[in-house]
């Protein structure tokens, strides 16, 4: 149980969105000038991430509320995993995946702050992926997707982009990559039984969505303790780009190259191709990930 006489944590990311966190912080601030905060934001992402696993590791907050898009829920959930602090999610970001998985609104900062407060007391348990990547200094937590491979690559490329703004960025990245892309040779190995896939695409998905609106395993689900590996086996580009929209309403998933396998365990190597969780980088394949069953606490409605 959490402490209600400890102050709420908040961490804003003035970047979220290109710059829709700054402009909502004053909205947030004033939903909550009526309960005790500590504002754990810093100078930058990773002192803000400093800041919050401090805090609740040294049990000083009643609950986490991050604002900004899937970049800071990550932060909130590496922050919050496996400890009895839950996280509050107010979606201001460019990619709002988390929170449109959890049924939060996207457009109310109002609604969005005062649902994180009324669920402080009765958190929902969802579960998490825990993974572990080359390069990575301690495990790290997802509640969305793990990648690397070409979606990972779209995912470097989008970020290094400035325009355009909002989840087209995403699009448009795929489209130039794919300007020049053959393919990946994946090893991986599936609670303890080794593939070789070739593919355009592997993910470990614990809820549907990515890439700012992806249904890339709508059947996904983030309480149903499994990780589910989704597969785009390889295929001719122009094949690709004609699936490609179909991945915003599900349709995608009847297509002969698309294949899902439901795990407890899924480790992925794809030679030196960047990783991805919930769109930040996390380290250099191979990645290894493991269901990490009601990790975490989110105060969101059932």
């Amino acid at each position: 149980m959490t402490n209600p006489n400890l102050p709420i944590g908040v961490v804003v990311n003035p970047t979220s969105g290109k710059g829709k966190g700054a402009r909502v912080a004053g909205a947030v601030w004033q939903a909550l000038a009526h309960v005790e905060t500590l504002d754990l934001s810093g100078d930058s992402y990773a002192s803000a991430q400093h800041n919050a696993r401090d805090a609740v590791a040294r049990g000083a907050i009643s609950a986490l509320i991050v604002v900004g898009g899937d970049g800071m829920v990550h932060l909130g959930v590496n922050a919050c995993a496996h400890s009895t602090v839950p996280l509050g999610i107010v979606a201001a970001g460019t990619g709002n995946d988390s929170a449109s998985t959890l049924g939060l609104p996207l457009e109310d900062i109002e609604h969005a702050v005062r649902l994180a407060l009324e669920n402080i007391e009765t958190p929902r348990t969802v579960d998490l992926i825990r993974g572990r990547s080359r390069g990575s200094e301690r495990d790290f937590y997802s509640l969305g997707t793990v990648s690397a491979g070409f979606d990972a690559i779209v995912n470097a490329r989008a970020n290094r982009m400035k325009w355009p703004k909002g989840p087209s960025r995403y699009q448009v990245a795929m489209v130039l990559e794919l300007m020049r892309f053959r393919g990946i040779s994946y090893t991986a190995v599936i609670d303890g039984t080794e593939r070789k896939i070739e593919a355009m695409l592997c993910a470990v998905a614990n809820s549907p969505a990515f890439g700012g609106g992806m249904l890339i395993a709508p059947h996904a689900n983030i309480t149903d303790g499994k990780l589910d590996l989704f597969i785009v086996h390889r295929i001719p580009r122009r094949t690709l780009l004609r699936i490609f929209p179909k991945v915003y309403t599900g349709g995608h998933v009847t297509h002969p190259a698309v294949e899902f396998v439901a795990a407890d365990e899924i480790r992925l190597d794809a030679g030196d191709m960047p990783a991805y969780a919930d769109g930040e980088f996390v380290g250099i394949s191979p990645i290894a990930t493991v269901i990490a069953p009601g990790a975490l606490r989110v105060c969101a409605p059932a």
